[in-house]
């Protein structure tokens, strides 16, 4: 199959071919960014979105997911995440869940993929994990993971909760471990407006404000943080999940995004964004504020004070990015699994 086939149906085209060859070549010379993905999958698409752009990152080379984390304490999170994982032939990455979590609510976009059977009757998509319950506990599992990789080498991307993270601060010897093994938490997080726009409580951090008030006040490494304006500003477009996605006559992240609302509609990037960012830092997608401090209030807003010495930046956007971003997501999140290309 021609690299080609990786582009959107409307960015086709056999002059393109050459570019796209040598530019996924280039990536192939850096080593991949060593990923773990922490999500509250089910709760909102972006993160079905969030997890099909991390497999293609993998898939050119880019970055190697560790693991994948949930915040949401629901039974079919897990197995959701998992048949994810097996339809891009990464049914072996490990899954923790949390324990007596927020949000234990059904949401259709995990379960209806989850429960979805063929013709004889048979789960529709593979997968190993058929309960959430079954899965081991996050916060552990972390720790494992991050006792094995190398110093400094360790990217998590956090776009749900901060449940997990927090709790992982409080477990005997996480902390030095974490500032040495991780280089970068990359966090859909909080709300970072313009001058004289009104900030907002935003939804990950303010479900669980404890977690994350302790997250950004104790976490040991540099923080970058998505904020809210930044995911509302680039909205992926329902024509993208109509006709870019048909390499396959059954989708799981396109059958999250027809059961998490009524289609057609453009649903804001949000945690897609915390992705591209991670793996892609110097790529000129986004900008980035001065370095400082950023602290949770009472009520989940807040509040970002500059300080040259801060661990802390939120990622800015502009017109001009706010294209060249859009583009590059949509190529991510509609790239067709290994096996599909290979053929």
């Amino acid at each position: 199959m021609s690299v080609v086939r990786l582009l959107p149906a409307w960015l086709r085209a056999p002059a393109l071919s050459l570019a796209l060859t040598l530019a996924l070549t280039a990536t192939s010379f850096a080593a991949p960014v060593r990923l773990i993905f922490d999500t509250d999958m089910g709760n909102d698409v972006d993160d079905a979105l969030a997890l099909a752009v991390i497999h293609a990152l993998e898939s050119r080379g880019e970055a190697k997911l560790l693991a994948v984390t949930l915040t949401k304490d629901n039974r079919y999170a897990a197995p959701y995440v998992d048949l994810v994982n097996h339809f891009y032939g990464r049914g072996s990455v490990p899954i923790g869940v949390v324990k007596n979590g927020p949000t234990p609510k059904d949401a259709p976009m995990i379960q209806v993929p989850s429960e979805r059977r063929d013709e004889h009757g048979l789960l529709l998509y593979p997968r190993r994990i058929t309960n959430g319950a079954d899965a081991p506990e996050a916060a552990p599992l972390l720790l494992k993971i991050l006792a094995a990789q190398p110093d400094a080498s360790v990217v998590i991307v956090q776009v749900g909760f901060s449940t997990n993270l927090a709790k992982l601060l409080t477990l005997p010897g996480a902390r030095d471990l974490i500032a040495k093994k991780v280089r970068l938490l990359s966090t859909m997080a909080g709300h970072f407006p313009a001058p004289g726009v009104e900030r907002k409580a935003e939804y990950n951090v303010k479900i669980d404000l404890p977690a994350s008030t302790a997250l950004f006040r104790d976490w040991p490494t540099p923080i970058v943080a998505s904020g809210w304006e930044i995911g509302d500003a680039i909205r992926y477009p329902a024509a993208s999940i109509e006709q870019d996605y048909n390499y396959a006559p059954h989708h799981p992240v396109v059958d999250a995004y027809r059961h998490y609302m009524k289609m057609p509609y453009d649903r804001p990037t949000w945690d897609l964004t915390s992705v591209l960012y991670a793996v892609r830092p110097t790529r000129g997608y986004f900008g980035l504020s001065s370095p400082g401090r950023i602290e949770v209030d009472a009520e989940g807003k807040t509040t970002f004070t500059p300080a040259p010495s801060g661990r802390h930046q939120y990622l800015t956007l502009t017109p001009e990015q706010r294209a060249k971003t859009l583009e590059a997501l949509i190529q991510l999140a509609s790239q067709p699994p290994d096996s599909l290309v290979r053929r």
